[in-house]
């Protein structure tokens, strides 16, 4: 079978021509295809925790390698990814981009862009589609959605228009953005890094702007003009009452008129509106039996809207059951003189893969947590209590506190604070953390230093300039991200040392055979596409790109296209909510609905597919 690393080491083309399906490749590349399968279902698993499969993926290469060694090839190899430059140049960007959103160094781009709302909502729309893409081309998108999202939502409020007629445009702008530079995005640097360990001149920062400027003008177009078409308008009033669905506890007092009486004479005082998954009392927990006669202390495990929670305490003489302090009694809390607020998580905050127990969310801030939304998903299991569930980005956290604390909320970069009158980070020192990551930037594009060296010089200028302290910039760095590129690595380089990747390009050859270069070019792209939709995108850009530059060699093409296909393609995440934690985001402040995404943006993923397939064509055939 023809080898891949040959192909790469000589340099030369071998156009093939293949009728028939290839031979079956040896027991190792078997084993690590079948792992590859089972990798990615795991990945689209949201129960699983990505950092968990990640380290049992890398665990079972090493052992299973280790037991039947392969060759020369040695198992420890597959722990490289801890130390490759990809992922030391991913870590410092996300810490960059922590840097610049603590010290608002992007708060003067968001005053100018909501003084032009105020005059041209129209065309201000446009000029926030363009800034959003371009700041993401430089800045994960994730900061500069959490800047939007506030601005968007008030100018809406005040102008009495739908949000959701522009949250999701926005964020599929950001992502659009960000496929246009190597640091856009980790699936970037991922594919470029891969590219170049595989023996390809290694791109530079800009060199591929062309293409992706090409179709991100068409993906403007769409998203400014025709995607507020295609979504419903929905009144998500995120300053008042919000339709989303909370999950919450209702404690009965003694002075509860429903004390003593069956749970349908409780529905009945709600008028019909309460619906009660579980009763707990003490330790026991009831089935919500119409007849069953509820006592005080009972808790009514609900899930509502925020007016109607509160309805039903009023109605019930009942207490919202605060989640932080567990099952003790003591977390009742007094409307008096306190507020209601929602508030998101944020991907790198302090409650991204934690629990409100072991954050000691009470203790940092002094806001009880009445309830808590996640897209309008059920997030307890029969015996579970909201303090030990393991929030995610873009869950909503409905909490009640004293105005200053929330305030505060507002200030912290480790949640987005879902009203009108979110208030932005202080710019102590925006300048100078703008002016490390200009350098930053200059450093790399101008080919001064690598982007894995000049980023993590730009990392340790914001420590020692204090723009950034040691917490936040450790809580930057993305976990699931991390495991995920070094699970991913390990994953490509079993695919290509026993030979898979040469089997699975001879078979995608199969498959397009007669096809003309460039219609197989947007037949791996797709590809990409579909899976970067489902599984994680860094894990499928990883897989590609040595597929991608076997196809190019076996049709004698350049590999340049192919392997900008695979990193393209692993960027269009706008199909699922899933896809991409921004995405989580908008659905969480927009209200949107799973089909909401799959209505706007399976269409930009057939524009971006055939812009990018031709302006590829344009330039490199």
């Amino acid at each position: 079978m023809l080898r891949l690393s040959s192909l790469l080491d000589h340099g030369k083309s071998h156009p093939k021509l293949l009728t028939a399906m290839p031979e079956i490749p040896n027991p190792h590349a078997l084993a690590s295809m079948l792992l590859t399968v089972v990798a990615l279902y795991l990945f689209s698993r949201e129960r699983l925790r990505l950092e968990i499969s990640s380290i049992g993926l890398i665990s079972l290469l090493a052992i299973g390698f280790s037991l039947f060694p392969y060759g020369d090839f040695r198992p420890t190899e597959f722990f490289a990814g801890f130390g490759h430059e990809a992922l030391i140049a991913v870590s410092a960007l996300m810490v960059m981009g922590q840097g610049l959103v603590q010290t608002a160094a992007l708060e003067p781009v968001g005053r100018l862009l909501a003084r032009f709302w105020n005059r041209q909502p129209f065309l201000s729309f446009m000029a926030t589609l363009v800034v959003g893409a371009v700041l993401s081309a430089f800045v994960n998108n994730t900061p500069i959605v959490v800047l939007l999202l506030p601005i968007l939502v008030s100018v809406c409020l005040r102008t009495n228009n739908s949000a959701t007629k522009i949250l999701m445009p926005m964020g599929f702008a950001t992502l659009v953005g960000g496929m246009a530079t190597t640091i856009g995005t980790s699936t970037n640097l991922l594919v470029v890094s891969v590219a170049s360990d595989l023996g390809l001149p290694e791109f530079g920062m800009f060199d591929f702007v062309q293409p992706a400027a090409i179709a991100g003008a068409v993906a403007f177009v769409y998203l400014w003009l025709i995607a507020p078409r295609l979504l419903p308008e929905r009144d998500i009033q995120l300053a008042g009452a919000a339709p989303r669905l909370f999950e919450a506890r209702l404690r009965l007092t003694d002075q509860s008129p429903a004390v003593g009486k069956p749970l349908s004479d409780a529905i009945a005082l709600c008028d019909g509106k309460l619906r009660t998954a579980r009763i707990r009392r003490g330790e026991m927990l009831l089935m919500p039996l119409p007849g069953a006669l509820l006592k005080a202390g009972d808790q009514l495990r609900v899930r509502d809207t925020r007016e109607n929670l509160k309805l039903f305490e009023d109605t019930l003489k009942a207490s919202l059951h605060s989640v932080n302090s567990g099952d003790n009694g003591n977390g009742l809390v007094s409307e008096q003189g306190q507020s209601l607020a929602e508030i998101a998580v944020v991907a790198g905050s302090r409650l991204d893969g934690a629990n409100l127990r072991s954050a000691r969310f009470l203790d940092q801030f002094q806001l009880v947590v009445l309830a808590v939304h996640r897209a309008g998903k059920e997030m307890m299991s029969f015996e579970d209590n909201i303090a030990r569930v393991v929030l995610q980005p873009g869950d909503i956290l409905l909490v009640q506190g004293a105005g200053t604390q929330i305030a505060r909320l507002k200030r912290s970069t480790d949640f987005l604070v879902l009203d009108a009158t979110a208030d932005l980070p202080e710019p102590h020192k925006a300048k100078r953390a703008l002016i490390i990551f200009v350098g930053v930037v200059a450093c790399a594009a101008s080919g001064l230093m690598p982007i894995s060296v000049s980023a993590t010089a730009g990392a340790c200028l914001l420590l020692l300039t204090r723009c950034l302290n040691v917490g936040p910039a450790i809580r930057a760095i993305n976990s699931s991200v991390f495991f995920i590129i070094v699970a991913s690595l390990a994953l490509g380089r079993a695919l290509v040392e026993t030979g898979a990747t040469n089997y699975l390009t001879e078979v995608f050859l199969v498959a397009t055979l007669g096809a003309e270069p460039l219609i197989v070019l947007g037949a791996l792209m797709a590809l990409l596409a579909v899976l970067t939709n489902v599984v994680s995108n860094n894990a499928a850009a990883v897989i590609g790109t040595p597929i991608a530059i076997g196809i190019a060699n076996s049709l004698g093409q350049p590999p340049e296209p192919f392997v900008l296909a695979v990193l393209f393609g692993a960027n269009m995440s706008f199909a699922t909510p899933m896809a991409y934690q921004t995405n989580l985001l908008v659905m969480a402040a927009g209200n949107y609905r799973f089909l909401d995404f799959v209505r706007v943006g399976v269409p930009l993923t057939v524009i971006m597919l055939l812009t990018l397939t031709w302006a590829l064509g344009r330039i490199y055939f």
